[in-house]
């Protein structure tokens, strides 16, 4: 489709973007090099290693890098036995930083720890006569602690793709898995573990339209041109992810606007766990309640309490009950039930608020500890889910659709 320079369709047709005005919106998006990024994977490798061998393990989990050095501080309590170091190593040896000229060695790398056991007065309301389905946020009982006293968390859901994602953001986590891809099969020998990526498109209310402006950034070594490293991205990269039906001959693409990038990961910039939670979620769509994920057993609301909230929205989107759905939980220390559960279609259903309401409630239970149970939160699986998103990616158990019955 071609617009004039009104932004009219030129046919005249609302069709396409569901009678109202189309805008403009960005997501963006990190590869596993990003310092931040790093600091997430390192954080969700010492939560799986202790998790594997004490599925009931509080952990909480923080991790800092710069020049050469990482500090993994937080509070954890566990019967696991864990080689940090190794951990660590491990994770900076699977991202690609293996040499001190990419950013940050892993050999050679010095490792800081500074963790305690959590502190006791945390959850200092004991209830161990309850159930444990029945343990809410901030309790004590032999198997769960809910460190989360109190906070609100949200899951969003859209048709416009497969996942149940918004395009923009998907899009944007596979520009940086296939730049990824490319480096460690050899074909960008040049590349650096360090990318970023972001989209600006064309939306209109419930559909995208067009890629109207793509951004990508990517480490590379000193030996490749920039026009060469353009041509290779674009080619192999862009074109590559992109479908085609969204790209026009007024798609303005950026590749490494700021030039020459060699010296890039932990030399180049600090990076902390939790710092990149939109891009973790549904890349500034929806909402978001505050709390990152990294780092943080599932006892931790901030973390099982968002999946679930996902997992609710997708279930109601995925069974044709709205187009757009955003679900927002809130929970309150010592008590297992949620304290809110609100529901926003946009406009997208035949149902009213009050009947998606009714079947969310006939169909969830929201209780922490049930969450934990029914999406298999004490799996060791968290050090995946924390590059390319923790959502839209089937590998999940929160991204199964749940059959509801109405």
């Amino acid at each position: 489709m071609v617009r004039n320079g009104q932004d009219i369709w030129e046919d005249g047709s609302r069709e396409h973007h569901g009678g109202a005005e189309p805008f403009l919106f960005s997501s963006e998006s990190v590869g596993e090099g990003h310092p931040d990024k790093l600091c997430d994977q390192i954080s969700d490798a010492v939560l799986d290693a202790h998790l594997k061998q004490d599925p009931h393990s509080k952990v909480a989990c923080e991790t800092v890098t710069k020049n050469g050095k990482i500090l993994v501080c937080g509070e954890i309590t566990s019967s696991s036995k864990v080689d940090y170091d190794t951990v660590v190593r491990n994770v900076l040896k699977h991202v690609g930083y293996d040499d001190i000229q990419k950013g940050i060695d892993c050999k050679s790398c010095e490792i800081e720890l500074a963790i305690d056991e959590q502190n006791p007065e945390i959850a200092n309301g004991v209830h161990k006569d309850k159930h444990e389905e029945d343990i809410g946020a901030g309790d004590q009982s032999t198997k769960y602690v809910f460190r989360a006293l109190q906070g609100l968390m949200f899951g969003y859901a859209s048709d416009e793709t497969e996942e149940c994602m918004p395009l923009t953001i998907m899009l944007a986590h596979k520009l940086n898995s296939r730049l990824a891809e490319l480096r460690r099969n050899g074909t960008f020998p040049w590349a650096g573990p360090d990318t970023k990526s972001q989209y600006v498109f064309e939306h209109g209310a419930t559909v995208p339209l067009r890629v109207h402006t793509v951004v990508i950034s990517t480490q590379h070594t000193d030996d490749i041109t920039l026009d060469l490293l353009r041509e290779e991205v674009m080619n192999q990269v862009i074109l590559e992810v992109i479908p085609k039906q969204y790209l026009d001959d007024q798609t303005i693409y950026y590749i490494n606007p700021c030039g020459r990038f060699v010296v890039g990961g932990p030399m180049a910039d600090a990076g902390l766990t939790g710092r990149k939670i939109i891009v973790d979620t549904y890349g500034g769509w929806g909402a978001h309640g505050g709390g990152a994920f990294s780092g943080k057993d599932p006892t931790k609301v901030d973390r099982s309490a968002a999946y679930a909230a996902r997992w609710v929205a997708k279930s109601l989107v995925a069974a044709g009950l709205c187009r757009r759905c955003l679900v927002q939980l809130s929970y309150a220390i010592g008590i297992a039930e949620p304290l809110s559960i609100s529901i926003f279609s946009y406009g997208t259903s035949d149902k009213s608020t009050k009947e998606l309401l009714q079947i969310v409630k006939k169909n969830f239970d929201l209780r922490p500890g049930k969450i934990i149970k029914e999406l298999k939160l004490q799996t060791p699986f968290y050090q995946k889910t924390c590059v390319y998103g923790h959502f839209g990616r089937p590998e999940f158990p929160w991204e199964v659709p749940k059959t509801l019955i109405l």
